[in-house]
């Protein structure tokens, strides 16, 4: 085991790691309502005793106050923020509505959510260090008329909104079926202090419902079987960011907390051969455990292509359900789950994903050895899917949501995922 990572094991475990299936009757724990659920209770289990003992940014509280809320999230310069922040660290970009945002992962990792609004969308951005694991999500809740029947019955405070048809409309294409949906319920999120195969398990303030981050579902609670919409969120180097969106900000370290931000608590557990932590859920031996892979869920398919692969070719152009995508990677951006700074993380580069069609084209995609282009129109193309030279000049490839997830993780939620291979595109 690596000297680094086993000695994150001794910090961090604190007292037993105990299942929470010896607790069913708990029910007061945040007002979850353990009796409902879709995954085995004695394969959850307890990585912080405290509900927001990781305190996520921008929480309002749940509705039986076990948590106090916590400060909304403040954003600085570029210029402000390169004070602290080097330029191939990570940060997670997102643009929503022509609005785009910054947030470091020196801070995410000591908050692992933050509950933001960009482009005048309720979002929650979300980082589970264990499985290096980002994604954005919408905080609207869609909820059928059985799902909104059994909130009035827990807290008839409530307030419901009108359904957005752009928000069911983005459902429908991540997801191979669309409920009756008849209200939308706008909620933050916190961090339960419980994990599942090794993934964060957040909370929602209005119903406690715990929620798998990597697959954005309900799995213990009245909302059980609700899925969230996720956002196109990517992890890329400051400077890229900085390149990209020039007038975007960034999140600041002024969070209302004291937290060592820029030091990596979880130092070596991207070393290929150290054990996950605290995972117990089934092995796919396809790929060794800590293998990166960019790992993609539409309607019902799924796949995975591996960070090894990548780093060989640069561009794949493939498919995933019935949408034709391509995935770029690029040098440079590095790891900040490395060593104890994360400012001197090992390069790992980085990568985007994106749906081909541009005007009723499909385009594909090649690397001339410095920049990607497409062979239509040879246009060069940024890692953030917008064209910076050629006959496209100024347009935004569609992005597509997607993870930079350590195998072992995403193979545990979706085993029928299947790997790419360099001979099917």
């Amino acid at each position: 085991m690596n000297r680094l990572f086993r000695g994150v094991i001794t910090s961090l475990v604190i007292g037993s790691v105990i299942s929470v299936s010896a607790q069913k009757q708990e029910t007061s724990f945040l007002g979850i309502d353990f009796s409902t659920h879709n995954i085995p209770l004695e394969e959850v289990i307890r990585g912080n005793p405290q509900p927001n003992g990781i305190p996520s940014i921008g929480h309002e509280g749940d509705w039986l106050d076990w948590t106090p809320p916590t400060s909304p999230p403040e954003f600085i310069s570029q210029e402000e923020a390169s004070l602290w922040l080097g330029e191939q660290e990570p940060v997670i970009s997102i643009m929503l509505n022509g609005e785009a945002k910054a947030y470091p992962l020196q801070i995410l990792t000591y908050h692992e959510i933050v509950n933001d609004s960009i482009g005048g969308i309720p979002i929650a951005i979300t980082f589970c260090p264990l499985c290096n694991s980002a994604i954005a999500f919408d905080r609207r809740i869609l909820l059928t008329e059985e799902h909104r029947t059994l909130q009035l019955q827990n807290n008839d405070q409530l307030i419901f909104s009108d359904l957005d048809d752009t928000l069911i409309e983005a459902y429908a294409f991540q997801n191979s079926h669309l409920p009756q949906f008849v209200t939308a319920l706008e909620v933050t999120f916190g961090t339960s202090g419980l994990l599942y195969n090794s993934n964060l398990l957040m909370f929602d303030s209005k119903s406690s419902t715990l929620w798998s981050q990597i697959m954005g579902r309900a799995n213990i609670g009245i909302l059980t079987d609700a899925r969230l919409l996720k956002y196109p969120a990517q992890i890329i180097s400051f400077d890229e960011f900085q390149t990209s969106y020039p007038n975007a900000l960034v999140l600041s370290r002024e969070t209302g907390f004291n937290r060592p931000y820029g030091n990596n608590p979880y130092p070596g557990y991207d070393h290929i051969s150290s054990p996950a932590f605290l995972f117990r859920g089934p092995t796919d031996n396809r790929l060794l455990a800590k293998e990166r892979v960019v790992s993609i869920g539409l309607k019902e398919d799924s796949v995975a292509f591996p960070w090894n692969l990548l780093r060989e070719v640069h561009v794949v152009n493939h498919y995933v359900a019935d949408t034709r995508i391509t995935v770029f990677w690029k040098d440079g951006t590095t790891s900040a789950l490395d060593t104890t700074k994360i400012g001197n993380g090992k390069p790992i580069g980085a990568v985007g994903v994106y749906n081909r069609n541009v005007d009723e084209t499909v385009l594909t995609f090649r690397w001339d050895g410095a920049n990607f282009r497409d062979i239509e129109t040879n246009s060069k193309w940024a890692l953030t899917g917008q064209a910076i030279e050629g006959t496209l000049q100024g347009r935004q490839l569609e992005p597509i949501s997607h993870d930079n997830t350590l195998w072992f993780a995403w193979a545990a939620f979706k085993p029928e995922t299947r790997i790419y291979q360099l001979d099917v595109e």
